[in-house]
């Protein structure tokens, strides 16, 4: 059974024990010296409204008395430290611990705050190097299922929510219940009486606040999934802009994106009106019951004088003091919410189990020296049944190039897609030199292989930083060999910084065919003994792709390739051709040999070249 979003993350934060100590200790200095000041307002304020001979007399009275209540000690208290010889110099030594009181008690709320803020500002850091960290863990199907866009939501957006909720809510939470518990202690040793009517706000209040802040969270997750719609949106849509420029769809991406944003306006509309409703409703009940609490507390100072003048004036002084920490409080209810809200969608990611993963004592496959050989290898993707792959089984020795070749569909990017484990198979396996690759640790396993694909992703970089991709400690030198084999160096010299031009977002400021080249040039460097090869010529004009067809030759020297072919001419010289069909090897041999023979290879060849 999963923990509930608010245990989670207590349990997060309880790893920060030593700052929140910390917190709680000036936090209770502060409510200590909070209530001083108020107490000390109420003195100065009897000084300046009542007679000092009448002050001094009161004082020598509460020193006669036999049995004192804690009120009575309290007043004598305050009076041994703040009571002189004259009206002038008890104003002034009144003010002076006016001063030393607010001083201190600020010092106080800065330590509670900047402590909280430091638990806070880690919490929200480590949860999002987490939440990335699983990103990364999780595997390829996961990401097919799910929209990127939606994941950057999380990532950014509900972290953040979270941060924001989170940093009012820790620093509110932990001290305004002090602060209601310090001033109601105050309040019932001043008056029992007015302080039970007083105690009503409370359940009231308190009952508002939580239905409020329950259909908040509610609509908190609907407009939190609704900004990630928003974002997916957004994400698409730059993402494609040339294919949207060029269908002239800028109006129907705008119905689609006004739409979306309409719904959230709503959503978020209607969580405000619930969240700003509290304030006005809770400060009406305590508004209510403070005139109440006058009228009670005036007839019992005026007619029936069982309260003094200077307790009235801490009395409501306190009242109204109370009733702050009350309202934030509701407030900070209200704003968590939506943290728990964004914290249900980040937690719910963070569940998910990768489909891919070490076994217990995995292996590390540091070379490959011999084989790579599929037996009997079956695949279908989790929300299929149909099989995308066959009973397939073949080899292919060290140093051998292997073409896979076959119409649309057949399964040949799938096939690839199992050697690094990018996916499991369902039935069979797959062995590299004799090892079942599940028994061996997936990053020994890809650290093996280099991928070079048709839709090459470069990052907003330079150019250096994207050739030496993931190797921190490489010589520009390297750098450069690998750009010169790739045949990329004349073009890198010409771009207005050299290997240090930022190439920008996918490498948007280069050609399709420099993308390739940079892309080998990183292949290069990485320096696979296996290389896979997703036809990466198909997309470039005739110029193009014989100068990244010539930098493929001298990448495929001395390494095991296996080669997803669209274009048979690439392949006429493959050690091994498998023809797929519907997932199923329905032909297996050397270019000579299936050109002789009457199959769908022969047909393939024959289309493209027109015999």
């Amino acid at each position: 059974m999963k923990q509930k979003s608010h245990i989670r993350l207590l349990k997060i934060i309880s790893a920060y024990w030593p700052l929140l100590v910390l917190s709680i200790i000036a936090a209770i200095f502060f409510v200590v010296f909070n209530s001083a000041s108020i107490w000390i307002t109420a003195t100065m304020i009897n000084n300046v409204l009542i007679d000092f001979n009448d002050m001094v007399a009161e004082n020598v009275r509460l020193m006669n008395l036999e049995n004192s209540s804690a009120n009575d000690k309290l007043k004598l208290f305050s009076n041994q430290l703040l009571l002189k010889d004259s009206a002038i110099e008890t104003m002034s030594a009144v003010c002076i611990s006016l001063v030393v009181v607010f001083g201190i008690k600020n010092i106080a709320l800065y330590m509670k705050n900047i402590t909280v803020s430091i638990v806070q500002f880690r919490l929200i850091t480590d949860l999002r190097n987490k939440l990335y960290n699983h990103l990364h863990y999780l595997s390829l199907s996961y990401f097919n299922k799910n929209k990127s866009g939606e994941l950057t939501a999380i990532l950014v957006s509900d972290i953040d929510n979270m941060r924001g909720a989170l940093s009012t809510s820790f620093q509110k939470l932990f001290v305004e219940p002090i602060n209601i518990i310090a001033f109601l202690t105050l309040l019932f040793i001043i008056s029992p009486k007015l302080t039970a009517i007083a105690i009503l706000v409370v359940p009231i209040s308190g009952a508002i606040i939580f239905g409020i802040a329950q259909s908040i969270r509610r609509r908190a997750a609907r407009s939190q999934a609704k900004l990630a719609g928003i974002t997916s949106i957004i994400a698409e849509t730059l993402s494609s802009i040339r294919i949207v420029k060029a269908f002239v769809m800028k109006n129907y991406e705008l119905r689609r994106f006004y739409a979306q944003t309409k719904k959230y306006y709503e959503l978020m509309l209607r969580k405000d009106r619930l969240r700003l409703l509290s304030s006005p409703i809770t400060e009406t009940v305590g508004a209510s019951l403070a005139a109440l609490l006058l009228f009670i507390g005036a007839r019992d100072v005026l007619v029936t004088q069982s309260i003094s003048s200077e307790d009235f004036i801490r009395f409501i002084l306190l009242l109204f003091s109370v009733l702050g920490p009350i309202k934030s409080l509701g407030n900070v209810f209200n704003e968590l919410q939506n943290g728990l809200a964004s914290a249900d969608r980040v937690f719910s990611i963070l569940d998910i189990k990768s489909d891919i993963n070490d076994i217990e004592n995995a292996v590390e496959l540091n070379q490959f020296e011999n084989h790579i050989a599929f037996k009997d290898v079956s695949f279908h993707y989790d929300q299929s049944s149909q099989a995308v792959l066959k009973n397939v089984d073949f080899s292919i020795k060290s140093g051998q190039i292997l073409a896979l070749v076959g119409p649309s569909g057949a399964g040949k990017s799938t096939l690839v897609d199992l050697i690094p484990r990018f996916y499991d198979v369902t039935d069979g396996a797959i062995n590299i030199d004799g090892k079942n690759i599940k028994d061996v640790k997936l990053d020994s396993l890809r650290s093996l292989m280099g991928i070079v694909t048709q839709e090459t992703f470069l990052f907003d970089d330079s150019v250096k930083a994207n050739i030496a991709y993931g190797l921190d400690s490489i010589s520009d030198d390297i750098i450069k060999k690998a750009a010169i084999a790739a045949n990329a160096n004349e073009f890198i010299k010409e771009l207005p910084e050299g290997y240090d031009t930022i190439i920008g977002e996918r490498g948007v400021k280069l050609s399709g065919g420099q993308r390739q080249r940079i892309a080998i040039a990183r292949a290069i460097v990485k320096n696979p003994p296996i290389l896979i090869l997703d036809e990466a010529t198909s997309s470039l004009d005739t110029e193009s792709e014989k100068i990244v067809q010539d930098a493929i030759e001298k990448l495929m020297h001395n390494r095991t390739v296996i080669v997803i072919a669209h274009r048979l001419s690439t392949v006429h010289n493959a050690d091994k051709i498998i023809v797929l069909d519907k997932g199923l090897i329905i032909d297996m041999g050397t270019h000579e040999e299936l050109i002789n023979k009457d199959g769908i290879y022969k047909q393939l060849h024959n289309l493209q070249f027109k015999t």
